[in-house]
């Protein structure tokens, strides 16, 4: 059984070896190194939240939350998916592959439905500027928090593939939920509110460029200023529908269909998806200079002296 994919695949064959092929310790060096990258990665942006007071701000706990997301991400389903992969669990539902399974989905619907959050942060943030404040206060924060950990346990839950012995005449029901409901719950519509809403952002920041060039008639502020608006949405949207569209398209629209998937594609699908995690905290955390200030004084070991919370970050 795989998340999402609610179908079975016919004459695929395995057997167990004693020595592992190259591209097994390859595949299993890469898992690894992408793992440390996640987990270190997003550390820093954690320690740097909680330690430095300049970045205690609303949107950085919407990113601090989204790092402890796919910190999880990196220390369970990274190690889970080495160990458990899908070729095994199709044929052993045991109690691990479906601990994979429930932590898999779970994770990554949060960490999706907090790129949500932040898109709808940055839009009052960017259209919004006076009324800020007062919109997205660190009460609003905490609610946004925490209804994308706890809609995702929902829809971790729901999506959870039975058994073929409990499934009988409920498996019309369990497809529904694995292969429609789950997926536009935890993709299709996050992605497309954060379309709307980066589109949305983009046209109100051409809008204030133009609206500078008018002023001050300096052409090449607009064009810098409209380079970096779109370099800076293409980034955030490009990455996030590059990692995870392909997954949900395939386990979506493929149980209906009579096409089946290599095992191998499968697990790579799903191996794009979890990069996601390695990518958010370089897209939202390493893109901005004071957090990149901050990683350079954990870095360096500084902050073991004490005395650098009040650091004025660049």
């Amino acid at each position: 059984k795989m998340p999402f994919f609610s179908t079975t695949i016919d004459n695929f064959s395995y057997k167990f070896t004693t020595t592992p092929s190259a591209v097994c310790v390859m595949l299993y060096v890469f898992f690894t190194l992408l793992s440390v990258v996640t987990v270190c990665g997003n550390l820093l942006v954690i320690i740097s939240v909680f330690y430095f007071k300049q970045l205690h701000t609303p949107t950085n706990f919407l990113i601090l939350s989204l790092a402890v997301t796919d910190l999880f991400v990196g220390i369970i389903i990274f190690p889970l998916t080495m160990a458990f992969s899908f070729s095994l669990c199709m044929y052993h539902e045991d109690l691990f592959c479906k601990i994979r399974e429930s932590f898999g989905i779970y994770l990554c619907t949060c960490s999706i439905l907090h790129l949500c959050c932040i898109s709808i942060d940055r839009y009052y943030a960017v259209c919004q500027p006076l009324t800020y404040k007062s919109k997205i206060s660190r009460h609003v924060v905490v609610i946004m928090i925490t209804v994308s950990w706890s809609a995702s346990a929902l829809i971790g839950i729901g999506s959870t593939p039975k058994s073929e012995q409990k499934c009988q005449e409920k498996c019309f029901i369990d497809i529904l939920m694995a292969n429609i409901l789950a997926p536009v719950l935890s993709f299709y519509l996050p992605l497309i509110i954060m379309l709307c809403i980066y589109l949305k952002i983009f046209l109100v920041a051409q809008r204030q460029a133009r609206s500078i060039h008018t002023r001050m008639k300096c052409g090449a502020t607009v064009s810098k200023m409209e380079r970096k608006a779109t370099k800076t949405l293409a980034i955030v949207l490009g990455v996030f529908i590059f990692c995870c569209t392909p997954f949900f398209l395939c386990f979506t629209f493929l149980p209906f269909t009579n096409n089946s998937v290599p095992v191998p594609v499968i697990e790579s699908l799903v191996c794009l998806t979890l990069t996601n995690s390695t990518f958010n905290p370089i897209i939202y955390a390493f893109f901005y200079s004071w957090f990149r200030s901050a990683f350079r004084i954990i870095m360096s070991g500084k902050i073991l002296h004490g005395g650098f919370a009040n650091t004025k970050l660049n």
